[in-house]
């Protein structure tokens, strides 16, 4: 038996349905790939993911804890003045050398917890190397994602808040 297939003309209604379904599984899809912040349980991350994700600051604004808002502006805005307002000496150091255009590497050496000193001098000077230092299994898979761009490396973090929040800024 010969199966035979006839030349029909698409009708247009079809022609419209089928570019509605296929924009929409674009926006799906895309919705998908960019979603990963709002599966972070605390709320004060959530926003600074999405902040982070945007590019906006004035996402900052719903972020409850002051040190974060605080340090969620100065990283958005590339101003490490704005990391002189963070009380906690750890994160305003952290943020002064994420902000620093000039190599700010120097001001992890102030930070006094070993694995986030090592995360911010791993950032600060782009090199995954340091991440090796990390003694928290958690944070390095964390500092080799974002540092090295590598979004594959967060499957390994088992907190899903630092799984997801790894997820978007790895990109």
């Amino acid at each position: 038996m010969k199966l035979r297939m006839s030349m029909m003309p698409i009708k247009s209604s079809n022609l419209k349905f089928f570019f509605l379904f296929s924009f929409s599984l674009q926006l799906l899809l895309l919705s998908f790939a960019y979603a990963n912040c709002g599966f972070i349980q605390d709320a004060d991350d959530r926003n600074l993911c999405r902040a982070q994700e945007n590019q906006s600051s004035s996402q900052c604004g719903f972020i409850q804890n002051a040190d974060k808002r605080n340090y969620c502006k100065a990283l958005i805005e590339k101003s490490s003045s704005l990391c002189g307002f963070i009380q906690e000496s750890d994160l305003r150091n952290h943020c002064r050398a994420l902000t620093n255009t000039s190599g700010g590497s120097s001001q992890c050496g102030f930070i006094q917890e070993s694995d986030e000193r090592n995360l911010c001098r791993a950032q600060a000077e782009a090199s995954t190397s340091t991440c090796g230092f990390i003694q928290n299994a958690d944070k390095r898979s964390y500092c080799r994602a974002i540092v090295g761009k590598k979004e594959s490396d967060c499957g390994f973090i088992q907190n899903a808040d630092l799984r997801n929040r790894c997820r978007n800024e790895a990109r």
